[in-house]
């Protein structure tokens, strides 16, 4: 039985996901935990000048009486509650809708964004072991995890080895396929941005989508995302990150060969919350818009996350029935 569970598991994870614990992804792992620290002291000082929305009646998704068969959606999380609702609590949303049997819960890996929110809005957020340890002491014993990560990063490699050492705890188990998996999920996304952004598409106006960048290998997605782009004829479109490559300095030398006179800013992450409003669209020095201001574009940004798409939250649920349909196999 332990050999079937833990076939399942690897079903839905692919091997590499085992393969992350080396010295230096220790190291990168914690420049992420102290760069997402140092932008969230910046956000809660801005925060102080600026409404995140209300999260006093947010559906946090940590109730008990979980039943048999639970859904846990497990996301990086974000602290902007109104951006929070739109994008995570829509995806959670559409998984409750198309999987009626199964209990939706939800679970951040940000520890950091937990304890902020909490001490802020008085709301508190299960982490990963908690949303584990409250499914084991409901008698789970059908858990599908679907990560809203990006990417097969650091922190999807966390989240398969610590749902690891619960295999035995569960009948079944599985974890899901992040966003850019396939071939066929770049093509996906890459539709659905060009979709919800085509009203800029004028010739005359530069779409620039901003990622959050990782030292992992799977950094390579960006790179994807813009030959994807490309291949499709969207030659107005530019694919950059905040922490690696493309950088910015990439993004605006590659506009910068064409005559644009505007610039359209859009994070390319599942949520618009501290990187989409400080590093994208705040006035500061170094922002990306500040930087395009500066190089003489007329700059518009759109605070909007990937996870309020409609095509996006099907993406997800199209990953979270394959990690289901993989339990029967």
């Amino acid at each position: 039985m332990k050999r079937k569970i833990w076939n399942n598991l690897i079903a839905g994870t692919a091997a590499a996901a085992m393969l992350a614990a080396s010295c230096m992804t220790v190291m990168a792992e914690e420049t992420e935990a102290l760069t997402e620290e140092a932008v969230l002291e910046e956000a809660s000082e801005a925060e102080s000048e600026a409404y995140t929305g209300d999260a006093s009646n947010e559906n946090t998704r940590n109730q008990d009486e979980i039943g048999e068969s639970e859904l846990l959606v497990v996301s990086f999380g974000t602290s902007f509650n109104d951006n929070r609702q739109a994008t995570i609590g829509a995806i959670e949303t559409a998984m409750e809708e198309a999987f009626p049997d199964y209990s939706v819960r939800r679970g951040f890996t940000s520890q950091i964004i937990i304890d902020h929110v909490l001490s802020r809005d008085d709301v508190k957020i299960d982490n990963v072991t908690e949303a584990l340890d409250r499914a084991v002491d409901n008698g789970v014993k059908t858990l599908v995890v679907q990560p809203t990560h990006l990417m097969d990063g650091f922190e999807y490699n966390d989240l398969s080895n610590e749902l690891a050492e619960y295999a035995d705890a569960f009948e079944k188990v599985v974890l899901g396929a992040p966003l850019l998996t396939s071939d066929e999920d770049f093509q996906a996304v890459a539709d659905a941005i060009v979709e919800a952004t085509a009203e800029y598409d004028d010739g005359q106006t530069a779409i620039c989508f901003m990622g959050h960048g990782t030292e992992a290998e799977s950094n390579g997605v960006y790179e994807k995302m813009q030959e994807v782009l490309t291949a499709g004829g969207h030659e107005n479109y530019y694919v950059g990150t905040v922490e690696a490559e493309p950088s910015l300095d990439d993004v605006i030398a590659a506009v910068g060969e064409k005559e644009y006179t505007k610039v359209v800013l859009e994070p390319l992450m599942v949520v618009a919350g501290d990187h989409a409003n400080n590093d994208m669209a705040g006035d500061e020095e170094g922002t990306w818009k500040k930087a395009f201001e500066d190089a003489g574009y007329e700059v518009e940004c759109l605070l909007r996350g990937l996870g309020e798409l409609e095509p996006i939250q099907d993406l997800y649920v199209a990953h979270a029935q394959a990690a289901i349909d993989s339990l029967a196999e």
